[in-house]
């Protein structure tokens, strides 16, 4: 049985967090290990300057989610594991698209239509203000990246549903003009996975500063979970577990029977000092090594880029084919 083809991209525009972890980062590395699965990671350094015209901070995060991959048991001989800014094929592939991608299917694509939205409600007399052509068309080099290499799932968080149709769209598009080149990939959505509350209460994310970085020194991992936000119920009254976001982290990691023994310690009033600092020795004792791997590896920027390197020339290896296919199509191919 062929292998199925299994891509996943992340954003090089922050630093690693407890949700990345537990939401993508570790049931990507379990899923990479089936024989069935052949497997692409990516770095979306290009999709990044989106939102983020910080050279700095793309660079650092680029380096951090690396290491973070690497950290926490990504194999780079088992997997492809590479920069996208790395692939020219996908931005060659990317132009391709855009030429079969309809406007009035981009004009619906969320992002758009929320800034879009947002202007109208400021009575902005362009509702098109701030809005680049990489907020526009970034549905089309989603589509370049999954497409570059005929993937067959890609799994995704419910808000990228609307964007894997749309690739789909333009794939099926291409080959009913053209000629058939491109498979239909399949949305896989885990309804399973974690999607871990922030130190507020809302999702955990950089766009509300509320995230616990998953490899900040012991420290302030300490201080982190710290600064979870509890109600004022005192230590002895009962407390609601499945209404508190010490318990829900705690809940990403623990096995069942753990989460059963800190829901009766809920019930019998543990206080919320004693409850962080038990959530915090334990992630400490899981991240430990991981954390101690993670400073290795990013003392070593040399590392990280051989491993990027090498990735690359698997995934261009495997992308070059199918451009030429895709050029000979189309026909942008050499003169006999």
């Amino acid at each position: 049985m062929s292998k199925q083809i299994v891509l996943t991209g992340i954003t090089t525009s922050g630093i690693p967090h407890l949700g990345n972890y537990a939401g993508a980062i570790r049931p990507a590395i379990e899923s990479s290990l089936s024989e069935n699965v052949e497997s692409y990671f990516f770095l979306a350094d290009y999709h990044s300057l989106i939102k983020c015209q910080d050279p700095e901070r793309v660079r650092e995060s680029s380096k951090a989610i690396a290491a973070t991959w690497l950290a926490c048991g990504l194999d780079p001989e088992k997997v492809t594991f590479y920069r996208q800014s790395d692939i020219p094929e996908i931005l060659e592939l990317n132009w391709v698209l855009t030429c079969v991608a309809a406007k009035g299917l981009m004009n619906r694509a969320h992002a758009y239509k929320a800034a879009a939205a947002e202007n109208v409600e400021q009575n902005s007399a362009d509702p098109d203000k701030g809005v680049t052509m990489g907020l526009f068309s970034y549905p089309v080099l989603m589509a370049a990246d999954i497409l570059a290499f005929n993937a067959h799932k890609v799994p995704v968080g419910k808000d990228q549903i609307q964007h894997l149709e749309m690739t789909r769209d333009m794939a099926a598009r291409f080959n009913h003009i053209y000629g058939e080149a491109f498979v239909l990939p399949e949305v896989v959505v885990d309804e399973s996975s974690m999607i871990l509350p922030g130190l507020d209460g809302r999702k955990m994310s950089k766009s509300y500063n509320n995230t616990i970085p998953l490899f900040d020194t012991e420290k302030k991992f300490r201080k982190s979970i710290n600064k979870i936000v509890t109600n004022s119920l005192e230590p002895g009254e009962p407390k609601d577990p499945d209404n508190c976001t010490v318990f829900t982290i705690y809940s990403a990691f623990a096995n069942k029977a753990e989460i059963e023994a800190m829901r009766l310690r809920y019930k019998e009033g543990i206080g919320w000092g004693e409850a962080k600092k038990h959530v915090f020795e334990y992630l400490n004792d899981i991240l430990g090594d991981k954390r101690q791997k993670y400073n290795g590896i990013m003392a070593e920027p040399e590392y990280i880029e051989k491993v990027l390197v090498a990735g690359a020339e698997k995934a261009r290896a495997k992308a070059a084919p199918l451009l030429k296919k895709v050029k000979n199509l189309t026909g942008i191919s050499a003169i006999k």
